[in-house]
Order: C-alpha cells, then sequence, then structure tokens
C-alpha cells in the first residue's frame, strides 16, 4: 500500500440496521418530510407478503403511497420509464424501494428521470445528472447487491441488450433499512446466489487498481463474515444470525465496490445478462473462480490477504494466493451453484460477448489487462 496516494470516500446513504429495522420507517419519512410515496419493487416481493409488511406501517402511519410493481429482474429501460412516467403523474415526495437489486437499480434511474426527463440512457457513465433527485429510501430483501449504499444504477437497453450504467453519489438512496427478517423469505439457490454476488463485490472491490485504504477494510470484513456465514444461511434459511451476518457482509462489500470498482467478473457477468438476460448474481457466482484464477499471476498479494480473511494460513503469498481460489471455488461448490454451461451460453456468440466485456467502463480496474482477445479465451476457458 502506497500510503502518499490520495483518495476520497463518501457515503451518502444513513445505514439503519438490525433486527426490526423497518419499523424505524415512520421516522425516517418523517425526517424527510415526506407524507406522499412511490413503493417501487416486483411482482415477487408483493407474493411473498412482504409488501404487506410495509405497508401496513405506511398505512399506519398516515402515508399515501402507490405502487410500481413492473419491475423486471435485470431492470430495463422501458421498466424504468414506466416507473418514471408513474411518478411523474402522482407526483410523490419520495420514492420507497423495495427488493434486491433490480428494484432499488430500477428506483435510481426513476428518481433521475421523474424528475429530470428524457431516457435512462441518457445519463450513462459518470456524473450525468442534474441535482435534482427525487430522494430514495431503500429495503433490501437479499444478501447480495448492496445496491442500497451504491452509487450506480444498472439498467439494460432491451434494443442493443447492452446493461450501461448511471453513476453519481446524488441517485446513493438516502437511507437504507437493513432487516434481516426481510430477507428470511429467499429460497437456497436465491440465498447462494446472491451470497457469492456479495463475495464477488468484495473480492474484485479489494483487488481492483482503484482500490483504496477505507474500502479495503469494507472488503476484507465483508469476506470474512460471507466466508463465515453464507453455508449456513444456504442449509438453514431461518437461521437469523446467518441472515444478519450475511446482509452486514453484503452492505460492507457494496460500501467496498462502490468505492473501489468492480473488474472483470463483472464485465462479462454484465455482458451475459445483456444477452441473455441471465440473472446478475448467478453470472457473477460462476464466473468468479475462474476470472480469479485467470487474474491470479497479476495480483498475489491481494489474493493472499483474501486468503487469511477466509481464515486460512500459508507459507508464502504464492501459496495463499492459489488458497484463495480453492476456497472461493470450494465455497461455490458448498453452496451449489450451476455451473458456467447452465447459463445457456452459445459459442457464436463469444465474440460479441468479448466486445461488451472490454468495452465495460470497469475493464480498466481489473488486475489483470484484458483485450478482446483475452475475453474470448475466458470464455473458451470457462466453457470447457
Amino acid at each position: 500500500m502506497n500510503l502518499l496516494n490520495s483518495f476520497s470516500f463518501e457515503l451518502p446513504t444513513r445505514i439503519e440496521y438490525g433486527v426490526g429495522a423497518t419499523t424505524r420507517l415512520a421516522g425516517i419519512i418523517k425526517a424527510l418530510d415526506a407524507e406522499s410515496m412511490l413503493v417501487i419493487t416486483d411482482k415477487g416481493i408483493g407474493n411473498s407478503g412482504l409488501l404487506g409488511r410495509i405497508s401496513n406501517l405506511l398505512d399506519a402511519d398516515n402515508v399515501a403511497w402507490k405502487v410500481f410493481d413492473n419491475v423486471e429482474p435485470n431492470p430495463k429501460d422501458y421498466n424504468v420509464q414506466e416507473g418514471a412516467e408513474m411518478a411523474m403523474q402522482l407526483e410523490p415526495d419520495c420514492l420507497l424501494a423495495i427488493g434486491g437489486g433490480s428494484p432499488i437499480d430500477c428506483a435510481k434511474a426513476i428518481a433521475v428521470v421523474a424528475r429530470q426527463g428524457g431516457a435512462a440512457r441518457d445519463y450513462e457513465g459518470p456524473h450525468k445528472i442534474g441535482a435534482d433527485v427525487l430522494p430514495l429510501i431503500a429495503i433490501p430483501t437479499t444478501a447480495g447487491t448492496g445496491s442500497e449504499v451504491t452509487f450506480s444504477s444498472v439498467i439494460t437497453d432491451s434494443h442493443e441488450k447492452y446493461k450501461f450504467s448511471i453513476k453519481d453519489p446524488r441517485i446513493a438512496p438516502k437511507v437504507a433499512l437493513l432487516d434481516p427478517e426481510m430477507t428470511l423469505t429467499m429460497p437456497p439457490d436465491l440465498t447462494a446466489a446472491t451470497g457469492m454476488d456479495a463475495l464477488t463485490h468484495a473480492v474484485e472491490g479489494f483487488s481492483a487498481n482503484v482500490s483504496e485504504p477505507l474500502a479495503d477494510s469494507a472488503a476484507l470484513y465483508a469476506i470474512e463474515i460471507i466466508n463465515t456465514y453464507l453455508r449456513s444461511a444456504v442449509s438453514d434459511g431461518n437461521n437469523l444470525e446467518a441472515r444478519a451476518g450475511m446482509l452486514l457482509g453484503s452492505v460492507l462489500a457494496g460500501i467496498a465496490f462502490s468505492h473501489s470498482d468492480v473488474a472483470a467478473v463483472h464485465c462479462v457477468a454484465e455482458a451475459l445478462g445483456g444477452k441473455y438476460d441471465a440473472a446478475h448474481g448467478v453470472c457473477n457466482a460462476v464466473v468468479l473462480p475462474a476470472v480469479m484464477e485467470y487474474n491470479l499471476e497479476y495480483c498475489k498479494d491481494r489474493y493472499a490477504r483474501i486468503a487469511t480473511a477466509m481464515g486460512l494460513s500459508y507459507d508464502n503469498v504464492d501459496a495463499g494466493a492459489r488458497q484463495a481460489v480453492k476456497a472461493v471455488q470450494k465455497l461455490a461448490s458448498d453452496v451449489h451453484l450451476p455451473d458456467f454451461g447452465s447459463l445457456g451460453v452459445q459459442k457464436k456468440d463469444f465474440e460479441e460477448l468479448a466486445v461488451n466485456s472490454f468495452k465495460n467502463g470497469s475493464n480498466i480496474d481489473n488486475p489483470r489487462p484484458m483485450s478482446e482477445e483475452d475475453y474470448l479465451n475466458l470464455f473458451r476457458i470457462l466453457s470447457g
């Protein structure tokens, strides 16, 4: 670590964490001087009963609210447009996102388009938005994306089948209510995928070329917690301590990568998600071990520290780095993640996927320099 390197650290989101944290919603709404809100979620949250739990709190506090629940997995540009039009019609004081990364990311984009007009892709890239953004409260129901504390919104261009990002601290939620009880409904396969997604955020945030000390500390603790609790959360979904650990690990990983960056795993995962509409967490999870092995020679010191965070001992840095890769592979296996073949990736699409991976804005921060040809080779390795 070069202590002479400068960095900045901004966390505009207030975090309220703990069992029953959702009961603090009324006080949060009052602090925002909000009397009406648009709740943004998906159909699954409504069917799970989680939306009813939150709506009861809103009704008890006499908050006027309406629901937009047409958010799809890998939220699309037209989801944002529809939600923004509803927000413009209702003119709510704030937005409330309930769900995983898809509703929260969609809500971030709606918060911009509803106030500033245009289409979501008009704001692609860093710092393209103005100051007028609807305030957002986020209640995550998965332990994986960390979107409740990040500055970015990832949206799919439905015509180009390409994922783009809106990046600005002003789209971060004002408040994140982290209640482990809200994650109890996740089935084992979703628990595994989102947990490995969080691990990916921590590993990539720690090993990216733009990592910095405060983000590093969050990443290493996230890795330790996720490694400790993921297996238990998958095997016993009612284990509230494991659920709490995974939710804390997820938010720490979110803080880490939002102040550093992600890298090649996400470049590949976002290319796959854009092309095949595959679940982002699953894409990250199945790609992470292979990309770590691919990057190994370029970040041995960092990977060795990851091994330490996972409770492993080693004689030298080379051994530690290799142990980290094997430990991540074993964790993925232990929680019964599918393999790359399960994604249905077609070899005829490899070149297109390689191009889209290469042009991803996070490619430059992968510890191993990656060309289009490198990504093409990586897809060949992944496909076996």
